[in-house]
C-alpha cells in the first residue's frame, strides 16, 4: 500500500478549491478519502464507509470515515468509524448484518452489525509486516464500532492478504458465510467459509485471469437474474486491479459465471485464453485488455464494491472516484478524492451473453430543457453549469452524415474544454480531458480515453453526469460507462453539442440542473 504515495506533493491554494467541490459525488469535509468499505443498508439508513486519513489529504493512517444517506444521493459525513491505531492501520472491508447472531456480539433481538475488515499490523507487533482479516462489531446501528478482542480471525502470514468482502450463501445445512478476499500480488481471488464469523476455512481460489497486469484488490461476488428472469440467475464477480486496467493505472473488471458456495466457474466467454499482464496502454499484449469486461472505461473508477442487505434483491455499487496513478497529487482543498455516483447494476443479454448494465442514481431532475428532432450542424450551445449544481444530460443522437459528433464541457475562452466525441465509422466513444482546466498538477493526468460503443438502431444513446470535478457518461442505456475527473478553472461553465463533418439529428436533448 505505501507504493501508492507520490514522490510530489501538491501546492494548493490555502483558500480552498470551492469551485470544484461536487454537489452530487461525496466528499470528505477536510481530509483524505480512497476505498469504499464496509457499504450496508440497515434500518433505513445507508452507510458508507471508505478508507480516510482523519489527519491529513494525502494517504496514510488509514482509517474507516464514515457517511449516511436515505436515498443514495445526499451524503451527512459521521466520525471516523474505526480508527488506526499503534498496532494496526484499517485497511477495507465489508459489513454484514448477523441476522441469526452467529457471532455472539448482540442478540437475536438486537443483531449486531459485523465488520470484516484487513489490518495491516505495524513494526513490533505479533503479525508484524503481515495483512490478515479482523472482526469489529457495532450495536447501535453502525454509529459506534467495537474491534473484537481475538484478532485477527484469519491469516495467511502474507503481506498482501486483504479487503474481504463477506456474504451469506444458502446451503443444504442452512447459511454460512462466504468470505472473497484477495492475494493482491499473486492475481488471486481466495474464497473461505465460516458458520460463526470468527472460524474460517479455505474453500477454493480463483486467477490469475483475464486483467493480471498489477495487484488485484477489493473482490466482489453477488448473484443477478439474467434479464430480470430469476430461473436465469448468475454470478458476477468484480476484481480491481491497480496497475494494469484498460485505461492505464486503476480499474475495475468482472467476470460472469457461476457458485455453489464454494467455487466460482466463469463462464467461457468471460474468460481470455490466457492471462493479460500489461500495465500501460502500449503494445499488442496491452491491446488484449481491451477484450476484458470493463466496469467502466475511463481512468476515474476503483475499488467498486455493492451494499449488502439492499431490500429487494437491488444491487447497488459504488467507487473511488480517482487513480493510483495521480490521486496524492489532485488540485483540491481542503479535501482530497470523492466518490463515484452510487450505480444500480443488472446484468442483461448483450451480444449473445450477460453483461453488466449499470444506472446512476439521481436526484429528481427539474428545469429539465427538451429539445427533439433537430438537425445539427455545427455547434449548438447548452445552458451554463452553475455553482453548487451539477448537470444531467440526456441525448439520443442519430450521427448521420457526421464524422464525429459529442459534446464539450467546461468550455474556457481560448476554446480549451474536456470533449466526449463519437466516432460513427469506428464505432469509439472518447472522452479527451488533455485541454480542459488544470492538467500540469501531475505527468499521467491529462489523458484521452476510449470505450467501444455500437449504435443501437442508428442511435447513440447517452446519459452525462458532469458535476464540478467529474463527467460520468452512461452510454447506450449503461452498456458503456466511462468516467473521468476533470479540474476547470474558476469561471469555465460553458457547454455545447456539436456535429462535425456533416449533420447529425438531436432526437432528443434533455438539460437538467440537479444539485
Amino acid at each position: 500500500m505505501p507504493s501508492y504515495l507520490d514522490d510530489a506533493r501538491p501546492e494548493t491554494d490555502p483558500a480552498g478549491t470551492p469551485h470544484l467541490r461536487p454537489a452530487l459525488h461525496y466528499t470528505a469535509r477536510d481530509t483524505w478519502l480512497n476505498d469504499p468499505n464496509g457499504l450496508v443498508f440497515y434500518g433505513g439508513t445507508y452507510h458508507l464507509y471508505y478508507q480516510n486519513n482523519p489527519y491529513g489529504t494525502v494517504w496514510g493512517n488509514m482509517s474507516w470515515g464514515h457517511a449516511t444517506s436515505t436515498d443514495l444521493v445526499q451524503w451527512t459525513e459521521q466520525p471516523v468509524a474505526i480508527a488506526c491505531d499503534d498496532a494496526e492501520d484499517i485497511y477495507s472491508g465489508s459489513i454484514v448484518v448477523d441476522h441469526a447472531n452467529s457471532s455472539g456480539f448482540g442478540s437475536a433481538e438486537n443483531p449486531p452489525l459485523v465488520a470484516i475488515y484487513t489490518s495491516a499490523f505495524k513494526p513490533g507487533t505479533a503479525h508484524e509486516g503481515t495483512q490478515a482479516q479482523s472482526l469489529a462489531y457495532s450495536n447501535d446501528a453502525g454509529m459506534t464500532w467495537t474491534k473484537f478482542a481475538g484478532n485477527p480471525v484469519l491469516t495467511r502470514g502474507s503481506a498482501n492478504f486483504r479487503d474481504p468482502k463477506v456474504f451469506s450463501y444458502p446451503g443444504p445445512d442452512g447459511l454460512c458465510w462466504v468470505m472473497a478476499a484477495v492475494e493482491a500480488r499473486e492475481q488471486k481471488v481466495v474464497f473461505y467459509r465460516s458458520t460463526d464469523l470468527r472460524v474460517w476455512e479455505l474453500a477454493s481460489e480463483f486467477g490469475p485471469a483475464n486483467a493480471a497486469g498489477g495487484e488485484w484488490e477489493c473482490p466482489d461476488l453477488f448473484p443477478l437474474p439474467v434479464d430480470g428472469d430469476p430461473d436465469r440467475t448468475k454470478w458476477v464477480l468484480v476484481v480491481n486491479i491497480n496497475p494494469g486496467a484498460v485505461a492505464g493505472g486503476s480499474g475495475g473488471q468482472y467476470f460472469v459465471g457461476d457458485f455453489d458456495g464454494f467455487t466460482f466457474t466463469p463462464d467461457p466467454s468471460s474468460l481470455l485464453d490466457s492471462p493479460v499482464y500489461a500495465t500501460s496502454g502500449a503494445g499488442a499484449e496491452a491491446g488484449r485488455l481491451r477484450e476484458c469486461r470493463w466496469l467502466d472505461w475511463g481512468r476515474d473508477y476503483y475499488a467498486a464494491v455493492s451494499f449488502s442487505n439492499v431490500p429487494d434483491g437491488r444491487r447497488l455499487m459504488i467507487g473511488w472516484l480517482s487513480n493510483w496513478d495521480y490521486a496524492n497529487s489532485l488540485p483540491t482543498f481542503p479535501w482530497r478524492s470523492g466518490m463515484s455516483l452510487v450505480r444500480e447494476v443488472s446484468l442483461e443479454t448483450v451480444d449473445g451473453r450477460p453483461a453488466l448494465v449499470q444506472a446512476p442514481i439521481l436526484p429528481p431532475l427539474e428545469s429539465v430543457q427538451l429539445l427533439d428532432g433537430r438537425e445539427l450542424h455545427g455547434v449548438l450551445p447548452l445552458p451554463e453549469i452553475l455553482p453548487g449544481e451539477a448537470q444531467v444530460i440526456d441525448a439520443e443522437i442519430l450521427p448521420g452524415a457526421a464524422d464525429h459528433c459529442g459534446f464539450r464541457f467546461w468550455e474556457d475562452s481560448d476554446g480549451g474544454a474536456a470533449v466526449l466525441a463519437y466516432d460513427p465509422a469506428a464505432g469509439v466513444l472518447t472522452l479527451d480531458r488533455q485541454d480542459a482546466g488544470e492538467t500540469a498538477f501531475h505527468p499521467a493526468f491529462a489523458s484521452v480515453e476510449s470505450a467501444p460503443v455500437l449504435l443501437e438502431d442508428g442511435v447513440l444513446t447517452l446519459r452525462i453526469v458532469v458535476d464540478h470535478c467529474s463527467v460520468e457518461v452512461f452510454a447506450q442505456g449503461g452498456k458503456v460507462v466511462l468516467t473521468d475527473l476533470i479540474f476547470p478553472c474558476v469561471g469555465n461553465k460553458g457547454s455545447s453539442v456539436f456535429a462535425e463533418g456533416g449533420a447529425a439529428i438531436l432526437r432528443k436533448l434533455a438539460v437538467a440542473a440537479a444539485g
